[in-house]
């Protein structure tokens, strides 16, 4: 259904004045045709037809059109963005996910991202590796066995070459995927998922990842390894022991250990409006927290009711036109006169 109304362009303010100028010279011109008389050589169409190019004028400043509303469906699906921790000390071997097996951090982190993937059907996933740097290797695809195998094939950095860990390593790669996708699909459920030993042993200042809220709905700091801690085993960055060595600490001069560090996560978590899960023997995503919210980004389809205004001017521009050619023949067949 349509309905007629005006919606000037350059504002009601002063389209309402230029309006008023118009039509006050539209009636400026009757009343002086009508007090010249016969002393004028101005005929009543000459000034008809002045009038009526003041007046369309005066309406199409006011900007005429047609407002017709429209109920379109709108599909509101779900964003997933996995950053996943592949530091050294995801090596170490004390994990646990769901059973009292003992995992290392990084297979820990491979079952919970698998998980993942489950709880969000029909949703999208990126994934963001992370150590010295934050990497995407995944950008966002509705193929979750894209994600599930980049999970499997994820290895650790070389031990050989580290140089501390900064959890705020996926920070920019985030800020700038989140800010995209957000861009793109405004109605979308955009959420996040870090997963971390919350182990920081760069000397810089971690930087908030509070940043993150104007974009995310929901988000969840995952915690992989123990407080207890576990000795970190040298890598060569394709995920090997280099021979049953581990990592020395220059301190102590004996072997270092490595600790989950609930306190940093909980702290992510908190920045991002987010919970935080430690992943143990007993708890996994699927149980967890985290399963229960996954149940509210599914994807929707919802009707949304919208409003087109259409300008409807080009009538009487039209109408305006004819007019206008009208007087510029009258003004030449009256020239010619006067020759």
């Amino acid at each position: 259904m349509s309905t007629f109304t005006f919606s000037p362009g350059i504002g009601w303010v002063p389209a309402a004045i230029i309006s008023l100028v118009l039509l006050a010279a539209a009636v400026t011109t009757v009343i002086i045709t009508r007090r010249q008389g016969t002393s004028s050589d101005t005929t009543a169409w000459a000034c008809a037809r002045r009038s009526g190019i003041a007046l369309l004028l005066a309406v199409m400043v006011l900007t005429p059109s047609t407002v017709t509303s429209t109920t379109s469906k709108a599909v509101n699906a779900t964003d997933v963005f996995i950053a996943v921790d592949v530091t050294g000390s995801m090596a170490v071997n004390d994990a646990h996910y769901g059973s009292d097996a003992t995992v290392t951090r990084k297979a820990a982190a491979v079952q919970a991202i698998t998980d993942i993937t489950k709880l969000y059907p029909d949703a999208s996933f990126a994934g963001i590796r992370f150590g010295a740097s934050g990497t995407l290797d995944v950008p966002l695809t509705p193929d979750s066995n894209a994600i599930d195998t980049w999970a499997h094939t994820l290895t650790t950095e070389s031990t050989f070459a580290s140089t501390g860990s900064n959890l705020d390593a996926p920070l920019d790669q985030l800020l700038l995927q989140l800010k995209a996708a957000r861009q793109q699909h405004p109605d979308d459920a955009l959420i996040v998922y870090y997963i971390s030993d919350g182990e920081q042993t760069s000397t810089a200042s971690r930087r908030s990842f509070s940043s993150l809220r104007q974009y995310i709905d929901d988000a969840t700091a995952v915690g992989v390894g123990s407080t207890d801690g576990g000795q970190i085993p040298v890598t060569d960055g394709t995920g090997a022991n280099a021979g049953e060595q581990w990592v020395i600490d220059p301190t102590t001069k004996q072997p270092g250990i490595s600790k989950m560090d609930p306190k940093n996560l909980k702290a992510i978590a908190d920045e991002m409006s987010g919970r935080y899960v430690a992943l143990d023997a007993k708890t996994t995503l699927e149980n967890s927290a985290s399963a229960e919210t996954s149940k509210q980004y599914r994807l929707t389809v919802t009707p949304k009711e919208r409003t087109v205004t259409a300008p409807l001017v080009w009538p009487f521009a039209i109408a305006a036109g004819v007019l206008l050619l009208w007087e510029a023949g009258a003004w030449l067949v009256t020239s010619r006169r006067m020759i």
